[in-house]
C-alpha cells in the first residue's frame, strides 16, 4: 500500500485552503451587506439557488456514514444497501411535491416551530429535546468517529492519532458553521464537487484493482464484470428470507436489510422522515420560494440515484478482492477484522495525487456533513428553546451569538463522546448503528408529521402520545418481542442473532412501530376533542407542478426502475 506522497499532501491542503477561503469570502460579503439577523444565519433566506441546495443537500448527507458505512455495508452484504439511496430519491420527489409547500406556505423555519404551529408548544418542546439528543449521540458522534477512523487507518496512525483527527475535522467544520447557512451551502457547493471527483475516481481504482486481480488489466468495466460474476450475491437488491439451515453471516444480512420486506416497512419511514422531517435536510429549502427549492430538491434526487457508484461498489470490490485473498492486513482495525475498513482499504492503493484528491473527497464529505449537522442543532437550540424558553426578549444579535456557542458546545461534546468510542459505533458497523438507533425515535416522529399534514383531525394528545408510543414500541420490538412473544408470529419472523438470542430486522420494527403509533393516534384523535382546522394553511393548488418539475420526477423515475430492473 502506498503512503502520501508530497503531491497527495499538496493537493489535500489545496482543498483546505480553497474552501476555507471561499467560505471566508462568503461571510465577508455578507457583512459587508450588513446581514447579521438569525434568519440569515440559520436559513439563508433567498440566498441559496436551486443548485446550492441541491448542491448542499447532497453533501451533507454524504458523510462519512456513507463513505464508510455504507461501503461496509456494501462490503458485507452488497448491493442491496443502495436501497437506501434509491428509495431516498422517491422519497425527495415526495417531500419536493407535498412537503415542502406546507412548510413554504405555513413560513416554517425549523420542524419544533412546525409542531407548535399544527399541534401546541408542549409537542413542540418534547420534539425539539428529543432532536437534540439524536443529533448530538447518534449523528453527529458517528459522523465524526466514521470520519476520523478512516482518515487514521489511510494514515496508519495509533490510536493518538485518531485523536488529533478527531480535532481537526471538528475544528475545520467549526469554521465553515460558524458563518451561517449561506456560508455553508455555497461551500458545500465546492464540497460536493470533491466528493463526486474524488469518489468517482476511488470507484474507478477499485475496479481496476479487480480487473488487475484476476488478470483482465486495467479496465473499470472489466473489473465491474469480474465481480458480478465472481459475487453475484452481492449485486441483488431483493435479499432472499432465513430458512432452516442458513448460515449466519446470510442471516445477518438479512437483520440488516430484510428482503422485499423492507419496502413495506422502514425503508419508507426512514427515508421519508429524513429527507421530509429533519432539521437538518429541510433547512437547505426552507430559506427558498417553492420553485427553486423544489428544483433543488429533485436535482438531489437525481444525483442520490448515481451515489451507489460511489459509495456502494468501492465495498463491493474491497470483497471481491479480500475473498480471492487481498487487502486482509488492511480489513482489520487492532487485529480485528472491520468491515467498515472496506473504503479505506481502497484508498490505501490509489496512485500519487488521487490518493490526495480521494482524501480531500472524503474529508469534504465529513466536513459537509458535520457542519451540516451542528448548524442544526444550533438551529432548533436557539431558536425553539432559548428564545422560547430562556430569554424571548433575545435581540437578533444575541441569537446569532448563542448560535454560535451551541455550535461550538456541540463540537466540543461530540468530540468527547468519540474520544474512546463511548457508545460503541465501531462495534456493529457505523451504517446499521446510525439507521437503527436513529429508528428508535424515527417511526413516531413520521408519524406526527404525516397525520399533522393531511389530517386535521389530529390533535396535540395524539401526538403526545404518538412520540411516547413510536419509542416504546421500537423498544419493545427491538429489544423484548422475540423473548416475550416468541420469534414467530402474525406480525413478525424473528432470527438467530449469532449472540444467543433472537432478533427482529430492525427496517421491520420500524414499521410495526409506525402502525402502531397511527393507531395509538387516530384512537385519542377520535374520542378526544376537535382541533383548529385551520392549524395550516393548506390548498390543492400549493401541490400543482410546473411541467419543468414533472419531467425531472419522470426522468427520476424511469431511471430509477431500469436500476430495478437490471438488479433485482
Amino acid at each position: 500500500m502506498n503512503r502520501f506522497s508530497t503531491i497527495d499532501y499538496v493537493i489535500f491542503v489545496v482543498y483546505f485552503i480553497v474552501v476555507s477561503t471561499y467560505g471566508y469570502w462568503v461571510y465577508s460579503r455578507k457583512k459587508i451587506k450588513g446581514v447579521s439577523d438569525s434568519k440569515d444565519f440559520f436559513l439563508a433566506e433567498g440566498s441559496l439557488t436551486w443548485w446550492a441546495i441541491g448542491a448542499s443537500l447532497i453533501a451533507s448527507n454524504i458523510s462519512a456514514e456513507q463513505f464508510i458505512g455504507a461501503s461496509g455495508q456494501g462490503f458485507a452484504v452488497g448491493l442491496a444497501v443502495a436501497a437506501y439511496e434509491w428509495v431516498a430519491a422517491i422519497a425527495l420527489i415526495i417531500v419536493a411535491v407535498w412537503f415542502i409547500p406546507i412548510y413554504l406556505k405555513n413560513k416554517i423555519f425549523t420542524m419544533p416551530q412546525f409542531l407548535h404551529t399544527r399541534y401546541n408548544e408542549t409537542v413542540s418542546f418534547v420534539m425539539a429535546i428529543f432532536w437534540l439528543f439524536l443529533y448530538v449521540f447518534v449523528n453527529l458522534t458517528s459522523i465524526l468517529f466514521l470520519g476520523a477512523l478512516a482518515l487514521n487507518n489511510l494514515s496508519g496512525g495509533d490510536q493518538d492519532s485518531m485523536h488529533y483527527i478527531i480535532i481537526a475535522l471538528a475544528v475545520f467544520a467549526l469554521f465553515i458553521t460558524l458563518g451561517g447557512m449561506k456560508v455553508i451551502g455555497f461551500t458545500d457547493v465546492i464540497q460536493v464537487l470533491v466528493l463526486v471527483i474524488g469518489g468517482l475516481a476511488t470507484t474507478y481504482i477499485a475496479l481496476t484493482l479487480v480487473s488487475d486481480h484476476f488478470g483482465l488489466g486495467k479496465s473499470a468495466l472489466a473489473g465491474f464484470n469480474a465481480m458480478i460474476k465472481d459475487a453475484p450475491d452481492h449485486f441483488k437488491m431483493i435479499l432472499p428470507k432465513p430458512k432452516a439451515g442458513t448460515s449466519q453471516v446470510e442471516i445477518n444480512k438479512y437483520l440488516a436489510l430484510p428482503g422485499i420486506a423492507m419496502y413495506f416497512a422502514g425503508q419508507w419511514i426512514v427515508n421519508l422522515n429524513y429527507w421530509g422531517c429533519n432539521q437538518y435536510i429541510t433547512q437547505r429549502a426552507l430559506g427558498a420560494d417553492l420553485k427553486t427549492a423544489r428544483t433543488g430538491i429533485l436535482f438531489a434526487g437525481l444525483m442520490k440515484l448515481a451515489m451507489p457508484i460511489i459509495v456502494v461498489l468501492p465495498g463491493i470490490a474491497a470483497y471481491v478482492l479480500y475473498k480471492n485473498g487481498a487487502l486482509q492486513q488492511e480489513m482489520q482495525t487492532g487485529g480485528h477484522f472491520n468491515s467498515d475498513n472496506a473504503y479505506s482499504a481502497v484508498l490505501g492503493f490509489l496512485p500519487t495525487g488521487l490518493k490526495g484528491l480521494s482524501v480531500a473527497a472524503l474529508t469534504a464529505a465529513i466536513v459537509a456533513s458535520l457542519a451540516g449537522k451542528a448548524n442544526s442543532i444550533s438551529t432548533i437550540f436557539t431558536l425553539d428553546i432559548y428564545k422560547k424558553h430562556i430569554d424571548k426578549q433575545a435581540s437578533e444579535k444575541k441569537m446569532v451569538i448563542v448560535g454560535r456557542v451551541t455550535i461550538f458546545a456541540a463540537l466540543v461534546f461530540s468530540i468527547l463522546l468519540t474520544w474512546k468510542d463511548l457508545l460503541g459505533i465501531g462495534g456493529e458497523g457505523g451504517f446499521t448503528f446510525i439507521q437503527k438507533y436513529t429508528g428508535f425515535i424515527s417511526p413516531g416522529i413520521f408519524a406526527i408529521f404525516i397525520l399533522g399534514f393531511f389530517w386535521k383531525r389530529t390533535t396535540g394528545a395524539a401526538a403526545i402520545a404518538g412520540i411516547l408510543t413510536g419509542f416504546a414500541m421500537s423498544v419493545l420490538f427491538n429489544n423484548y418481542a422475540p423473548a416475550l412473544f416468541g420469534s414467530e408470529t402474525i406480525l413478525y419472523t424473528a432470527f438467530p442473532n449469532g449472540k444467543g438470542g433472537y432478533e427482529i430486522p430492525f427496517l421491520i420494527c420500524m414499521g410495526l412501530s409506525f402502525l402502531f403509533t397511527i393507531i395509538v393516534m387516530v384512537g385519542i384523535s377520535l374520542v378526544g376533542p376537535k382541533v383548529n382546522a385551520k392549524a395550516l394553511a393548506i390548498d390543492s393548488s400549493m401541490f400543482r407542478v410546473e411541467r419543468s418539475t414533472l419531467a425531472l420526477i419522470i426522468l427520476t423515475l424511469l431511471l430509477l426502475t431500469m436500476l430495478y430492473v437490471k438488479f433485482w
